[in-house]
């Protein structure tokens, strides 16, 4: 049966996934990157930026994994760009360039509608305005019983959270502290909603967190 996944999402030790102020500069925020490094070093990663190098072993096995049986992604409207408001044209197609990541169907969560957008290498961008529900049954039906993956921002992940209708997460908690920032465990009890840690995964770069409904 499809799940709803969050994958390969990391985290500081303070719990925040992105940093304060995202802008054209800071996609991630300031000082945002500095979560992401255990998966910038891995041979998953290095691929996806044309490079035929980078890192095996366990951090490796687990960026690897987070692509596995993905048939469609939902992302919120901060992961598609630092865009605000209506759309002012149609210039804007995402961080990654004319090859996005993703390969499969992406639906992003906005307030304002606009046309899907066709990219290289298989990635569909389809404007979802009608809430977060609407959005997973899109995703369901074009992942073709694959498994949604909802890749963030933090704020959509707590949504789904909320709702309980994300099956599990794979967290990854880098060695940074930020102090400030998106975190995502603010207002969320998630013992409280079902969830529960079933794996726990150190690496030098990281330490891997496989949290689980029920």
């Amino acid at each position: 049966m499809s799940k709803l996944v969050v994958r390969a999402f990391s985290l500081s030790l303070d719990g925040y996934g992105a940093g304060p102020d995202q802008s054209l500069d800071n996609p991630l925020g300031v000082n945002g990157k500095k979560l992401h490094e255990w998966a910038f070093a891995t041979r998953t990663f290095q691929k996806m930026f044309g490079q035929d190098s980078g890192e095996t072993g366990v951090d490796e096995d687990f960026a690897a994994r987070s692509f596995e049986n993905i048939g469609a992604w939902i992302l919120g409207r901060n992961m598609f760009g630092p865009v605000r408001g209506p759309w002012p044209d149609e210039n804007w197609k995402g961080w990654w360039g004319d090859t996005p990541p993703y390969h499969v169907p992406t639906f992003v969560l906005t307030h304002h509608a606009r046309a899907p957008i066709e990219m290289k290498g298989g990635t569909v961008f389809h404007f979802v305005t009608d809430g977060i529900e609407v959005a997973l049954e899109q995703a369901r039906a074009a992942a073709g019983g694959k498994d949604v993956r909802v890749g963030g921002g933090v704020s959509t992940i707590q949504q789904y959270l909320r709702a309980g209708l994300i099956d599990e997460m794979h967290l990854a908690m880098s060695p940074v502290l930020l102090g400030k920032g998106e975190n995502l465990f603010a207002g969320i009890d998630l013992p409280a909603l079902g969830y529960r840690c079933t794996e726990r995964v150190p690496t030098a770069n990281t330490t891997h967190l496989m949290i689980v409904k029920g």
